[in-house]
């Protein structure tokens, strides 16, 4: 199957008060069709007019520098002592949630053979670079979950071309959220309210695939996002990776000028497990392998560059099953946490929290 690709320009036409009246019944089915296929799928395909393809290109032109760099110059934006949540992430650094949740390993042993992930070795083989999105809260408790950006030197462009990406990204996220809210029957706002000041990052990965470019490679082991919503920009290189609700294994392609969104696992907190957070992994595959060949043709880049993005719930607000989801058969599995508190424990338990002995 083929996930939906959602337009959000009718929605944003009625938003913004330029949209006939009459469309409204059209934008309630629209809302429908975004929180089905978080349920069913945990992932949805958006169209949104202010996200070009231009502007994700410009993005993957200026990360792909960036991770072209030697190691030794990259390693001076990595900050370990805040949890690698600002700057560079080394290769090596991140462990797959599959490796050390005994949970997770005995769900993948259940599964059939045809959609079980591919088995990491070890700890992920990529980079990542964590940029913060949006303004920070004054006050916090979690002060290093909501730290200052990190600029690599070299880059003048880097700072603009990050904030106007992430900015856009954010603002998709932000419809889709209005728009799931009202398909499950929540108020408009209900997840957008939790948002403000959220410590939202822009974390693309950059994986070399001149080093490690064979088929079956796992940059990413199967994992979930600990977040809310994760959006992601289309990849000059495939190798995405889903779990569909039904437990079906399905390989992403995202139209040019389409943008991916996955669920993850803040919303389940929130829909009291209505919508799961979506299992993925990124692996070479032969179609990987493809288009590796023709971009050595072509001259390009063989950094396979994600234009990730996660959206946060505010770090100290409550995260909770909402509204007619507190009755949901599973809402007492999600008992209410402080979000900056969930958060650090999802980073305890791969490896990004306790560098800094905390």
């Amino acid at each position: 199957m083929d996930l939906p690709v959602v337009d959000l320009a009718p929605y944003l036409q009625i938003a913004g008060g330029t949209g006939p009246a009459e469309a409204e019944e059209g934008i309630r089915a629209l809302c429908a069709a975004v929180s089905a296929s978080l349920r069913d799928t945990g992932a949805l395909l958006v169209k949104d007019p202010r996200c070009s393809a231009a502007d994700n290109d410009r993005f993957l032109d200026v990360v792909e520098r960036y991770f072209a760099r030697s190691d030794d110059s990259k390693r001076l934006q990595e900050r370990p002592q805040l949890h690698y949540q600002v700057g560079v992430t080394p290769e090596g650094v991140e462990v797959p949630r599959s490796l050390v949740d005994k949970e997770m390993q005995d769900k993948i042993k259940s599964m059939p053979d045809e959609f079980q992930p591919a088995t990491p070795k070890g700890p992920d083989p990529k980079w990542r670079y964590m940029w913060r999105v949006g303004p920070r809260p004054s006050n916090t408790r979690f002060k290093e979950l909501n730290s200052e950006p990190v600029i690599p030197d070299g880059l003048p462009e880097w700072k603009e071309t990050m904030d106007s990406w992430g900015s856009k990204m954010i603002s998709a996220i932000e419809v889709v959220a209005e728009m799931a809210a009202i398909g499950f029957g929540l108020s408009k706002d209900a997840f957008t309210s939790l948002m403000k000041e959220g410590p939202h990052l822009l974390a693309p990965t950059g994986s070399d695939l001149l080093r490690h470019g064979s088929e079956g490679t796992v940059f990413a082991g199967f994992h979930y996002d600990l977040n809310f919503l994760t959006i992601h920009g289309r990849s000059r290189f495939p190798g995405l990776n889903i779990w569909l609700r039904n437990g079906k294994k399905m390989e992403v392609k995202v139209p040019v000028g389409c943008l991916l969104i996955q669920s993850g696992k803040q919303l389940e907190w929130l829909t009291g497990g209505e919508c799961l957070a979506g299992m993925h992994e990124v692996v070479v595959t032969k179609r990987t392998i493809e288009a590796i060949a023709l971009a050595k043709e072509q001259n390009r880049s063989l950094w396979r560059v994600s234009s990730t993005l996660f959206s946060h719930i505010a770090s100290d607000a409550t995260i909770k099953p909402l509204g007619h989801f507190a009755e949901a058969p599973n809402a007492n599995s999600y008992p209410p946490i402080c979000a900056g508190d969930y958060v650090e424990q999802e980073l305890a338990a791969i490896n990004l929290k306790g560098k800094n002995g905390l």
